[in-house]
């Protein structure tokens, strides 16, 4: 195996450090961001929704019954009662009786989900995807110290790395010039064949490259950051922070581990580490824990949590969806990745079907940010499923799309149909009682009630009834006319 001269130790001249310990967490202040928390949580169910769809594909039937889903729930990662699940996604699953006398539900795909697929499968196929999918296992093999990977730690990166499904087999034998599997599927490693120097260039030193600044390996090279809205920093941090971006950077393909741990130094070179695996995602996302698995066999797991704690300009962390999750911030922009990639623009489609209802034959995209598309949503995959365990909480989930998949014009044209309904029947209600005011005036005086104390309230009912009721002049009676002749004499 041939490597790089420049792919040597190199000595540590000096070190610095300003963040450490309690410093940093008091110092540097997390700042949510909506855009990127929105980038993650749309994906929310994205994940078991296509592994439950590649289950039932790999069926001779290309149909499963309820009960074989349930049983792998937790390796299809499913977060919820898989029937509730299923019934969830009327557009993807279609839930039937086998010979209508069955006793459980089988479940197999819409025509819909199953056009998708074949334009997945063709992406997966197309040279130039396989071509980019294999640069991508190079460079990380590369950055590994060992250039090896156990397989265990690629089959967690499978779905960032956008690696085909057995991609052991339809994959890596195709190019025995770059990698090569040792051991068995099961426990083996991928190991580095041949180092590529075309390759082992950071997404950094392209673009510095690229811009024609003169850049040489060795020199400073500062991290593109977007600052949060709300974030600020003191003097202090300030020029700390100025001086970090100044130091040299380190290539993350260099072995770099001789760097005292606890150094900026240090800690640039685990940020360009990070940076760079981060780049080589489809998403430009991961979830923490997966991010500090690679970090940990690399060697650099506390360097990975450092660099998070201290840099969340550069790689923002979401809490959304039930776990931690990676964003590079510089990879996106409003909500939006950035880059154009075609298995990102197959899941999006994946996405746009998931959040796709029928009512009455046509096809209507939700957005489930607002109540009103919720129940709407709700309402509608009530009656495609027939069940009234159907309806399943969306816990806030909001999907965007770029482009021509935006969803806001099927989304408002959803929810004037939804209060259109419900107003047309108020106003056949009000045509029946056009003749009296009794309704309305109620409904003032409620309304009244809600707003003001209960004193408040009776006094400012009472003043509009003076205002609204005309007098109307009681009858006199005998009794009644000598009852105000006696209150006439005691008060003269």
């Amino acid at each position: 195996m041939k490597f790089p001269n420049h792919v040597i130790h190199r000595r540590h001249r000096g070190s610095r450090t300003f963040m450490d310990g309690a410093a940093a967490t008091t110092a540097i202040k997390f700042v949510r961001d909506r855009g990127l928390d929105h980038a993650v949580e749309r994906e929310k169910n994205l994940r078991p929704l296509l592994n439950v769809k590649n289950l039932i594909k790999s069926e001779p039937s290309k149909s499963l019954p309820i009960s074989i889903i349930a049983q792998n729930k937790d390796s299809l990662k499913i977060p919820s009662r898989p029937i509730e699940f299923i019934r969830k996604y009327p557009s993807v699953f279609h839930e039937f009786l086998p010979g209508g006398i069955g006793i459980h539900p089988h479940i197999k795909l819409t025509q819909e989900v199953l056009d998708i697929n074949v334009d997945e499968h063709l992406v997966y196929e197309s040279d130039s995807y396989r071509q980019l999918v294999a640069d991508r296992l190079l460079k990380l093999l590369m950055i590994s110290r060992m250039n090896k990977i156990p397989i265990n730690i690629l089959d967690k990166l499978k779905w960032d790395l956008g690696l085909p499904q057995n991609y052991l087999k339809t994959l890596v034998p195709d190019f025995p010039d770059c990698f090569r599997v040792v051991g068995s599927n099961e426990s083996g490693q991928l190991e580095l064949v041949c180092w590529s120097d075309e390759l082992a260039v950071s997404i950094l030193e392209k673009k510095a490259m690229e811009g024609g600044s003169g850049y040489s390996k060795g020199m400073p090279l500062a991290f593109p950051v977007k600052f949060s809205k709300g974030f600020e920093m003191d003097k202090k941090v300030k020029k700390w922070w100025d001086d970090w971006q100044k130091l040299p950077y380190v290539s993350p393909y260099e072995n770099a581990l001789h760097l005292s741990p606890k150094t900026d130094e240090s800690d640039k070179w685990a940020a360009a580490v990070l940076h760079e695996i981060l780049n080589l995602f489809v998403a430009k996302k991961a979830e923490r824990d997966d991010v500090l698995c690679i970090g940990e066999y690399l060697g650099i797991r506390s360097r990975f949590k450092r660099v998070l704690l201290h840099h969340p300009h550069i790689f923002y962390l979401s809490s959304k969806i039930g776990t931690y999750t990676v964003v590079l911030k510089e990879a996106y922009k409003r909500g939006l990745l950035i880059e154009n990639n075609p298995l990102m623009n197959i899941r999006n489609r994946y996405l746009h079907l998931m959040h796709t209802v029928k009512e009455h034959g046509k096809d209507i995209s939700m957005s489930s940010g607002t109540n009103q598309e919720k129940k709407a949503a709700s309402n509608a995959s009530k009656k495609v499923a027939g069940d009234d365990d159907s309806e399943e909480e969306n816990n806030g989930v909001s999907v965007t799309f770029s482009g021509s998949e935006t969803e806001n014009g099927d989304s408002d044209e959803e929810e004037d149909r939804f209060k259109g309904g419900r107003r047309g029947s108020r106003e056949a209600v009000a045509v029946s009682r056009r003749r009296t005011t009794t309704t309305t005036s109620k409904r003032k005086n409620g309304d009244l009630k809600t707003h003001l104390g209960d004193g408040e309230g009776e006094r400012a009912i009472g003043r509009r009834h003076s205002r609204t009721k005309p007098k109307v002049p009681q009858p006199l009676n005998a009794s009644t006319n000598v009852h105000r002749r006696s209150q006439q004499r005691s008060s003269s």
